[in-house]
């Protein structure tokens, strides 16, 4: 279980799992789980692994001590359940996906075939094993292939931890890598002069050659102004992140095509990959010699997928169905739901929408049940237009919304400490308690909006927004622990706000 998680999922987890002992990590969770423990009637021990100054409490340490006899080892099948792994809870109570010793030694063996590494690399581990992609990658997968990990003091440390460790590979969500894209440019920003100026005559220069590579083609002359500038310019760059870092692999959801490319225009090579908790969780990936910047890559060994298009108003997209060694077996004690995914072959529903290109990439297009059709008949991908918000550097978080109705919003969620750096160069001062109603950053902020969505068909542009002092939140039931979108507890929350953006 998550450690951010509150108190009720953790009580709904362990009495649904019934499970008999619980292992937490100190004992200031083992009070918090003692606190419901007794509406656990099947649960009989909780372990801490440190106790700190507790005294007369079982720990992992004299749980051994105390044995009077040591268990049998366990004769294993492949079609043996191995263990849970539940669901993050976007729309409701979170489910107990049930995977098998297979699912999971399947999908590591697909990874080692695919990815070449070595005893050498190394990762800095700040994903959560309680979800399937820390579990599956930074766990069996790293420890099979002999391997290290590190592991980050928090996520507010992860740059300084990343200097520590020196890491090879960066295995993340798309929001750390959002913040990095985030980081190093407002740096260069504030550091102007020949500093910013090298670094974005860099930066096109990469992006000239990422162009070309694209193309099948080379520039010597490119080639020779990236050797010259990796070594002044990328190089230094690469040092703050202990100066290894050799692959960036991004799961959990799309990374924005902007990020991607900068971060491997920083000569760390991004490989997105795409999975479910309910496939083990490893569905397609780039790896080398098979990458599209922009796609989630091609099936792994052993996976099928194929686009059910019934359920998109784009014929050219559908629903993602999955098929091979890594589906689930289904979901703990809810048979409903199982049939509701489950398709009569074996196949799994992803409910994600997406569309194959004629090389097999898979291109992520959004989810089947946050599509929504405008009062026009248009259908609308809230994420792919979020995902262009938060690029702005004045923008931390947004939430699109349109609904049935005539245009789209946005609840936007602003960088306070970019907009008071904004604010000093424009020569003004604001109060950060009326920063939501300050004409000036209002202007600013739709100025953002028009920009980031340029790009978009004229009906997906946002037309209205409201700015939110209110972050989205973990602690505020508005992220999952996965740091997904709650878009029905959004909404509830701040429904007038919404409804005023229509009057």
């Amino acid at each position: 279980m998550y450690e951010a998680q509150h108190d009720d999922n953790w009580r709904h987890i362990l009495g649904d799992s019934g499970a008999k002992l619980a292992f937490v990590a100190n004992e200031a969770i083992k009070k918090r789980v003692a606190t419901f423990s007794d509406e656990l009637g099947q649960l009989e021990h909780i372990i801490a692994f440190d106790a700190g100054t507790a005294v007369d409490t079982p720990t992992f340490v004299n749980l051994g001590a105390d044995a009077d006899s040591i268990a049998p080892v366990a004769q294993v099948q492949p079609g043996d359940l191995a263990g849970f792994v539940y669901t993050s809870g976007t729309t409701g109570k979170p489910k107990g996906v049930l995977l098998s010793h297979a699912n999971l030694a399947n999908n590591v063996s697909a990874v080692t075939d695919i990815f070449p590494l070595e005893v050498e690399d190394r990762t800095l581990s700040f994903l959560p094993w309680a979800h399937a992609f820390g579990q599956t990658v930074e766990l069996h997968t790293i420890l099979s292939m002999g391997c290290s990990t590190a592991f980050a003091e928090s996520t507010n440390k992860i740059v300084a931890n990343l200097g520590e460790v020196q890491p090879t590979m960066l295995v993340s969500v798309p929001r750390i890598f959002s913040k990095i894209y985030d980081g190093i440019n407002k740096r260069m920003a504030a550091e102007g002069g020949i500093t910013k100026t090298m670094f974005d005559a860099a930066l096109t220069n990469a992006q000239k050659r990422q162009l070309l590579d694209a193309e099948g083609k080379t520039s010597r002359w490119a080639d020779l102004q990236h050797a010259f500038y990796d070594r002044l310019v990328f190089s230094k760059v690469r040092d703050r992140f202990g100066g290894k870092l050799k692959y960036a692999i991004s799961g959990g959801a799309a990374i924005p095509r902007e990020v991607a490319l900068f971060i491997d225009a920083l000569g760390i090579k991004v490989y997105e990959g795409y999975g479910l908790s309910e496939t083990s969780p490893i569905v397609t990936a780039n790896w080398p010699g098979s990458r599209k910047i922009g796609s989630v890559g091609k099936a792994v060994p052993g996976v099928r997928i194929e686009i059910d298009s019934a359920v998109s108003a784009d014929p050219r997209d559908g629903e993602i169905v999955v098929r091979g060694h890594n589906v689930m077996q289904g979901y703990h004690n809810l048979p409903d739901k199982t049939a509701e995914v489950m398709t009569a072959d074996g196949g799994f529903r992803t409910g994600d929408l997406g569309r194959l290109d004629d090389d097999g990439f898979l291109f992520i297009t959004g989810r089947v049940k946050e599509q929504y059709k405008l009062g026009n008949g248009k259908y609308v991908v809230p994420t792919i237009i979020e995902d262009l918000l938060t690029l702005s550097p004045y923008i931390a978080t947004a939430m699109v919304y349109g609904d049935g109705k005539a245009y789209n919003v946005a609840l936007v969620v602003p960088a306070v400490d970019a907009l008071e750096k904004w604010a000093e160069a424009e020569g003004y001062d604001f109060e950060d308690a009326n920063i939501v109603h300050d004409p000036n950053v209002l202007e600013l902020i739709g100025s953002e909006i028009s920009k980031q969505t340029a790009s978009l068909p004229h009906y997906e542009h946002v037309r209205e927004f409201a700015l939110l002092m209110q972050d989205f939140t973990i602690d505020n039931g508005m992220l999952t622990p996965t740091l997904k979108l709650r878009r029905n507890v959004v909404c509830d929350r701040f429904a007038d706000d919404l409804e005023r953006l229509y009057e």
